[in-house]
C-alpha cells in the first residue's frame, strides 16, 4: 500500500511522461499511460486494501477483511478522510459481534469523518439505534432510527428498520397479567 501523496506523486510522473510521449508522436502509448495513471487516481479516493476488506465481508469473511484491514498502520497519512471513515465503519461492522461498546465508538468515529454512500450511512446509525437501544437508551436510538430512514432513500434497509420500530415498541409496551389489562386486574382483586 502505498501512502496517499505518493499516490498522486506518481500518477502526476506518469502524466507527464504520457505528455512526452504525445510531443514525441506516440500516441498510443500515451493513451495507455493516462490511462495507467487513472488506477493512481482511483486508489487516491478508494484505498485497495478498503475495497479488498469489503469483497471479504461480502463473502461473509471476517477474518479476512481483518487482514486487510490490519494492513493500514497509519490511517491519518495514508488515507483522506472518507477512507478512514470506511476503515472505522468497516471495524465497527466487525466488532459489533463481540464488543458493542467498541463497536459504537467506531460507528460514532466513522460518522463524524464521514461515509461518502448514504446507505452506509444508514448502516451505520441503524447499527448505533441498536446499541444504543440495548443499552436503554430509547431516545437517542430513536432519533438514530429516524435519521437512517431518512437516509435509506432506496430502501435497502426497510426490513431492519421496521424489524426494530417493532422491537421498540413491544419493549414500551407494559407486560400485563395473563393478557388482561391491568384495570380488570384490579377489579378482581378489589371484588375479593
Amino acid at each position: 500500500m502505498f501512502n496517499k501523496n505518493i499516490k498522486l506523486v506518481i500518477s502526476t510522473l506518469i502524466i507527464g511522461y504520457a505528455v512526452y510521449m504525445f510531443v514525441d508522436g506516440q500516441i498510443g502509448n500515451g493513451i495507455m499511460l493516462i490511462l495507467l495513471s487513472l488506477i493512481f487516481i482511483f486508489l487516491y479516493f478508494k484505498n485497495e486494501l478498503i475495497l479488498l476488506a469489503f469483497l471479504k465481508l461480502r463473502k461473509q469473511d471476517f477474518d479476512g477483511a481483518k487482514r486487510w484491514l490490519d494492513k493500514i498502520k497509519n490511517p491519518e497519512g495514508a488515507l483522506v478522510k472518507k477512507q478512514q471513515g470506511y476503515l472505522n465503519y468497516l471495524n465497527g461492522i466487525m466488532v459489533s459481534q463481540t464488543n458493542m461498546n467498541e463497536a459504537e465508538k467506531y460507528f460514532k468515529k466513522a460518522i463524524t469523518l464521514g461515509l461518502s454512500m448514504d446507505h452506509d450511512l444508514a448502516m451505520a446509525k441503524l447499527n448505533l439505534a441498536g446499541i444504543a437501544f440495548s443499552k436503554r437508551r430509547k431516545q437517542e436510538a430513536q432519533k438514530l432510527l429516524s435519521e437512517a430512514e431518512k437516509l435509506d432513500k432506496r430502501d435497502m434497509l426497510a426490513d431492519q428498520i421496521k424489524m426494530m420500530k417493532q422491537q421498540m415498541k413491544k419493549a414500551s409496551i407494559p407486560k400485563q397479567h395473563y393478557g388482561q389489562p391491568t384495570s380488570a386486574r384490579q377489579n378482581r382483586r378489589s371484588r375479593r
